[in-house]
């Protein structure tokens, strides 16, 4: 139970700073502009070694924007719930911390789910038409590599839930 517990906590502290460093980084795309290279992230684009605020107000930015931000509280707040399971299951009997954590966990993946496939239907249908040589690059990647961690964190907590219900119920008896 702690086991799970534990891996469960690693992932989940591994998603959260990925989900951090994706969300602040700006290499979510690269792509070759006017013989120069350019990247682009949530909140800034550089060309020719200068960075510039994304200041236009396009919807699918804000939206990847605030489902990233969400995800990485969300995910937050399940490691503060699977760092709360660990000084004893809750003296109430229908909450688990280890439950809620995996709850909270799986609320991140949605968000990050959600965030990673808005950006990625709008660049592939406008902006990958937009730009002849462009790729996805790191802080794109590192995104789905948290929304991964984060996945797993939930099962984690999850199977710890069950296996710590499996021993009350069998205690009970």
């Amino acid at each position: 139970m702690y086991s799970f517990m534990g891996g469960g906590l690693f992932c989940a502290i591994i998603g959260n700073i990925l989900i951090v460093v994706s969300t602040a980084t700006d290499y979510w795309m690269q792509y070759r502009l006017s013989g120069s290279y350019a990247h682009q992230g949530l909140w800034r684009y550089c060309m020719a070694n200068k960075c510039y605020m994304q200041t236009a107000s396009i919807a699918y930015w804000n939206a990847t924007r605030a489902f990233m931000i969400l995800s990485g509280m969300a995910c937050f707040a399940g490691i503060m719930a699977g760092i709360l399971s660990f000084a004893h299951f809750s003296a109430f009997e229908r909450f688990s911390r280890s439950f809620a954590a995996g709850i909270m966990l799986f609320i991140s993946t949605l968000f990050v789910l959600l965030a990673m496939a808005i950006y990625t239907g709008v660049t592939l249908s406008f902006l990958g038409k937009r730009f002849g040589d462009w790729r996805f690059s790191w802080s794109y990647i590192l995104g789905w590599v948290a929304m991964l961690m984060t996945f797993f964190a939930g099962i984690f907590y999850m199977c710890a839930h069950r296996l710590y219900e499996s021993r009350r119920v069998v205690g009970s008896r």
